[in-house]
């Protein structure tokens, strides 16, 4: 499995999120600069956080997005099925009629096992593991600019 740039850029724009969660809502521009990403890419990316309900938003001067949970209660796994439409190895462990297999194919077990232990990491992973984890290893939270 290979990750797109939006599940990659979803989390980086939701680790920043958890990073300035004590801040207040932060803007698009704010957000893109500290992590690199193009400001109307981002955009479409927080559009598609909001509506899975996994940032809010807050109008005004000081308005911008901010996390709709505690960065404990997000998980990595939360994100990039948001972002991603799913998580899935292969096809035939969503749509069982793929190849016409699905019943007496040895190795759609493997994919089967991968995949809860794929499940079992991401969605054992919360945003607040990723601060503190960046924090530990010796690298400074990013800051608003």
């Amino acid at each position: 499995m290979k990750l797109s740039t939006r599940g990659r850029y979803g989390i980086h724009a939701m680790y920043d999120l958890a990073v300035n969660a004590d801040r207040g809502p932060q803007s698009i521009k704010a957000i893109a600069e500290r992590e690199d990403i193009p400001e109307a890419y981002l955009e479409q990316l927080i559009a598609v956080l909001k509506k899975q309900k996994l940032v809010n938003s807050t109008r005004g001067a000081q308005g911008g997005y901010a996390l709709a949970r505690r960065p404990e209660e997000i998980t990595v796994g939360d994100v990039l099925r948001a972002l991603e439409g799913g998580l899935n190895l292969v096809e035939c462990l969503q749509e069982t009629e793929t190849c016409g297999r699905t019943c007496d194919c040895p190795s759609r077990i493997v994919w089967m096992k991968i995949q809860a232990g794929l499940d079992s990491i991401v969605d054992g992973i919360t945003l607040k593991d990723m601060v503190e984890d960046h924090e530990r290893i010796g690298a400074a939270p990013q800051t608003p600019v």
